[in-house]
């Protein structure tokens, strides 16, 4: 396990809305070499950036066209470069999003496979053996190209599926997950990520990482094994560049398929879920963070993962991402800065979604390259009060997406000068992460007190004790453990007598 982890804060940034530097509207690669100072000022001291190849935006870069090349409206190959350079000057490691399942359909290997002659591309996407024959269960599309078949689709009609091979095999035009085709497959997925570490970048997020074989079992025992040997690989040939996967089920993604780390996701209604976006059951808000919700509801799912992985790797959890409602859509910014306090003193490695530092807000807005209703989470970052506040030179209409203009509008100048905000909040949360090892990744966690309608939820790093109360009422918690302690860090009213805490409404405390 790559020891920088241990006391990582990653940024997520979406690269088209963070930083324009040429005036066309859209964040580029320059746009975060220039913000570089800004983010290790928060504290942060990784990046995850979304998909920055070439791609057509049919579903905002994952659909890529060439892994190789980046997108030209974000800069060049030698402009990535630069930015990994010049953040590992600054301790900031960088990791790209690798999107393995499904290409664009004008990518060269598909335009190779859509040929009605056999090449060596023909099996790199999943066909049936003739255009009348479809895939029943699974999207696919007939009748485009001069090839006899039908192909399959990951998600959008863009996005045909790469081979990958099927574990229970029902068809004769369905590879074996040993076929050749299968395997040429993998290997040139091996030869992207090498590729990419050998310019500098330190490991890859994984999109749909679970997804690769099909007809898999249920727990997805043919894919971790494609997991395997791409972790066997940065062991050997790169031993610090680590992996993060978007699957949502850390015992199969890190246990199993051997990933460094695995988000805990709102898919599914996990238990994450009901921390910060519980709104749509029953019309009303059980959300925790809200002061409605049970925190058991989290700690059941929790739980269980962190001990199937506390020494394989590290759970993720997250402010927000970018296919995700921004928090601030329900939350209060008290209610945010608990829910932070949380995210970023658990185990393992937190990540923040740009914006979220100063509680960007969901827009209501249409739909841009295939975003629908995650579009509002795109918006360009809130940088000052200058010309789209700070964000681009270009024209308003120019500009990516639209962005927030009510008067009270979050920006990081105004927020940056303002003592109690939530930016200036969030740096303290990831200080004190850097500053006590107990509360980074690989520190112990033991909850003390975590009662249905009952805050606070207590827990324990190492030494220290934590307690949110995100109630509107006086909570208190006795322990002899508070004994002959002192309340280092705080939000809103708390106080420490003998063997007692009390907890004002919206609270939260680090007790050493």
């Amino acid at each position: 396990m790559p020891e920088w982890l241990k006391d990582a804060v990653f940024y997520e940034i979406y690269p088209q809305s963070f930083c324009d530097t040429n005036g066309d509207g859209i964040g580029d690669l320059q746009g975060i070499i220039r913000k570089l100072d800004y983010i290790k000022d928060l504290g942060c001291n990784a990046l995850w950036i979304n998909p920055c190849f070439d791609s057509p935006f049919m579903d905002a870069g994952y659909d890529v066209r060439d892994y190789k090349k980046v997108a030209p409206r974000y800069g060049t190959n030698e402009d990535l470069i630069q930015l990994f350079t010049e953040a590992h000057q600054k301790g900031i490691h960088v990791l790209l999003d690798l999107v393995p399942g499904h290409t664009s359909d004008t990518h060269p290997w598909f335009r190779e496979s859509c040929k009605a002659e056999p090449n060596e591309y023909s099996g790199r996407y999943i066909w049936t053996s003739h255009v009348f024959e479809g895939i029943e269960g699974r999207p696919y599309i007939a009748g485009m190209a001069d090839r006899n078949g039908c192909y399959m689709l990951n998600f959008f009609a863009s996005q045909p599926a790469l081979n990958y091979g099927w574990l229970n095999r029902t068809r004769p035009w369905m590879s074996s997950v040993d076929s050749p085709e299968a395997l040429a497959t993998r290997d040139a997925m091996l030869d992207i990520m090498r590729f990419w570490l050998d310019q500098g970048c330190d490991g890859f997020r994984v999109d749909m990482a679970d997804s690769l074989v099909k007809n898999d079992d249920e727990r997805k025992s043919a894919t971790s094994r494609i997991w395997q040997e791409a972790r066997r690989m940065l062991d050997e040939e790169y031993p610090e560049a680590v992996m993060v996967s978007e699957w949502s089920n850390p015992e199969l993604a890190i246990a199993q398929a051997g990933f460094h780390m695995d988000f805990l996701l709102d898919h599914a209604g996990h238990g994450y879920n009901s921390l910060f976006r519980d709104y749509e059951t029953e019309g009303e808000d059980h959300s925790y963070f809200k002061g409605n919700g049970d925190i058991q509801r989290f700690l059941g799912e929790y739980l269980y993962h962190y001990k199937k992985t506390k020494d394989k790797g590290y759970i993720s959890l997250i402010t927000g991402n970018h296919d995700t409602p921004r928090i601030s859509r329900t939350l209060t910014e008290r209610q945010l800065k608990l829910g932070y306090a949380l995210i970023l003193t658990m185990p393992g490695v937190p990540f923040i979604y740009y914006g979220d530092e100063i509680g960007m807000r969901y827009l209501d807005i249409p739909t841009k390259e295939g975003g629908y209703a995650r579009t509002g989470s795109r918006t360009p970052m809130q940088w000052d009060n200058t010309k789209n506040m700070g964000f681009s030179e270009a024209d308003a209409e120019q500009l990516y997406l639209p962005q927030d203009l009510s008067d009270d509008a979050p920006t990081v100048r105004k927020q940056a000068r303002t003592p109690d905000s939530l930016y200036q909040v969030t740096r303290q949360l990831t200080a004190l992460r850097h500053k006590y090892t107990d509360l980074q990744a690989d520190g112990s966690f033991e909850v003390l007190h975590a009662e249905s309608g009952k805050d606070p939820f207590v827990y324990r790093r190492g030494s220290l004790i934590l307690a949110v109360n995100p109630s509107c009422e006086t909570t208190r918690y006795t322990d002899e453990l508070l004994r002959n302690r002192k309340v280092i860090y705080q939000i809103g009213e708390v106080s420490l007598q003998e063997d007692t805490l009390t907890a004002g409404p919206e609270s939260f405390a680090v007790i050493g």
